[in-house]
């Protein structure tokens, strides 16, 4: 058996496992902030042209969409580093 296999095999701990947890938090805050500002965007537009309100309505559920994709893609890279 090589030196590297019996290293991995002797040493069964993991360090620093807690700091997924805390880069997945600070991923989490670009999305949140982003999803507030569409949706207050979105209620100005809606505020200033309410015969639109379906189509802004549609293009705040696209932003909001986007920007969540963030947050999970955030929460994967915590998992896989």
């Amino acid at each position: 058996m090589s030196f590297i296999a019996q290293t991995l095999a002797a040493d069964n701990t993991i360090e620093g496992s807690g700091f997924g947890a805390i880069g997945y938090g600070l991923a989490a805050i670009g999305p949140g902030i982003g999803v507030g500002i569409v949706a207050g965007k979105a209620i100005e537009g809606i505020a200033r042209q309410p015969e639109l309100a379906g189509q802004i309505r549609a293009t705040m559920f696209l932003g909001i969409a986007l920007s969540e994709a963030l947050a999970l893609i955030g929460i994967v890279a915590g998992f896989i580093f």
